[in-house]
């Protein structure tokens, strides 16, 4: 594996004083409550790239340290893992635990595996930290071997302390359907705290630019910055092939940078090439990775295109959007989610506790509206875009 992933969440890295001061407040909450019969719980909010994850990368290198090494604190002897429902991310977290000396590999679990492994008597939890706790599943997913009806209920009936890292705005499928009041009703009965971090650290934009994208995605439009006040580069092309040249040729300048796009093109998990094509445009989807590489550090990923699915929780030096079919502007100049064109049908799966059909509705739009929202902030240094529906393209590029 490259180090540009690992390097971004390295425990490692220096923290803000912000950050040294949460991580502090975090081993001291650990260390309180692994003395009480638990779970108590500290959840930490923020948007993407705010430097949740390398706050928890120096929190469980600090913790397993404690665990492994100190005679007599509480956290000595403590058996505590690490979680992430994201096999993508899960590659980078092991790459960082084969560095460490008192991380290993096997402190870095996906969910279900924990849970099963406990319900079998295998394991017990102490102390658990959770990045992207809004991947965790909200129902029974028997393709994934989860059997219970809520990964985090599961896991507080174990668990001595739960930390986790949450953002609604990054839940992108009905069976991980959270929002933080749904989270807070959760942890009601049981003691619980939290912390929100507001400052973006990826992107090299104008707080106006991450400003302008939150609009977006909850459907407020207005114009694009003219210009940002940084060396952030967002431009909008009306040619996607285009687009791709530009993207090339700033993966060969800097690295790191890919196309990607939103569901709306023919896509089905067949093991099969599936294509997206827009005019002279004509690249696959990415494809699944078997390596333990993170698909966007793969040379040849240049010629796919990614999804919220390889791209969720990495940093990309440029990345280039396809907002594809089901992203429209009508006539008034709204922002329209037009479903029937949506084609990733996981991300739509039925669930017994949610049947009112306008609030699926409204959940639905606001799913793909989350993709959009985390694949406009992948990208350090830029962010092009080109918009599959040609009124949406004509608004962006005369307000830009």
């Amino acid at each position: 594996m490259s180090n540009a992933a690992v390097d971004k969440i390295s425990p490692l890295l220096p923290l803000t004083t912000e950050q040294s001061e949460l991580v502090e407040r975090l081993l001291a909450f650990a260390t309180t409550h692994i003395q009480t019969d638990g779970p108590a719980v500290f959840t930490i909010y923020g948007d993407a790239g705010t430097g949740k994850s390398v706050v928890l990368a120096h929190l469980f290198n600090q913790l397993q340290t404690l665990a492994r090494t100190h005679p007599t604190n509480p956290l000595t002897g403590t058996e505590n893992y690490f979680l992430v429902n994201h096999p993508e991310i899960l590659k980078v977290y092991r790459e960082i635990a084969g560095q460490q000396p008192h991380l290993f590999k096997k402190d870095f679990q996906r969910p279900t595996s924990l849970i099963n492994q406990i319900n079998q008597g295998k394991r017990h939890a102490d102390v658990l930290v959770i990045d992207e706790a809004h991947l965790l599943l909200s129902q029974a997913d028997h393709y994934n071997n989860f059997y219970g009806t809520n990964q985090l209920t599961s896991l507080m009936a174990t668990a001595k302390v739960i930390i986790v890292v949450f953002d609604e705005t990054q839940v992108l499928r009905m069976k991980s359907y959270w929002t933080e009041s749904r989270l807070e009703h959760l942890l009601a009965s049981v003691p619980h705290t939290s912390y929100r971090l507001t400052h973006q650290f990826r992107m090299q934009a104008s707080d106006e630019l991450v400003s302008w994208i939150n609009d977006f995605t909850h459907q407020r439009l207005h114009p694009l910055p003219a210009t940002d006040g940084t060396q952030y580069d967002l431009r909008v092309f009306n040619d996607a092939e285009l687009m791709r040249q530009a993207i090339v040729q700033r993966n060969r300048e800097v690295g790191l940078s890919r196309i990607v796009s939103t569901s709306g093109y023919p896509s089905t998990l067949d093991g099969g090439k599936h294509f997206i094509t827009e005019g002279r445009f004509h690249l696959p989807w990415d494809q699944y990775n078997y390596t333990n590489t993170p698909w966007a550090e793969l040379p040849q990923t240049i010629d796919e295109v990614g999804s919220i699915y390889t791209c969720q929780g990495f940093d990309l030096n440029y990345v280039g959007l396809i907002l594809g079919p089901p992203i429209t502007l009508d006539e008034h100049q709204h922002l329209q989610i037009r479903l029937d064109r949506y084609t990733d049908v996981e991300a739509f799966k039925r669930r017994d506790d949610l049947t009112d059909p306008q609030k699926l509705t409204q959940i639905k739009q606001q799913l793909v509206l989350n993709s959009i929202n985390v694949l406009m902030k992948r990208g350090v240094k830029g962010l092009y875009i080109f918009a599959h529906d040609q009124r949406l393209r004509h608004y962006l590029q005369q307000r830009h």
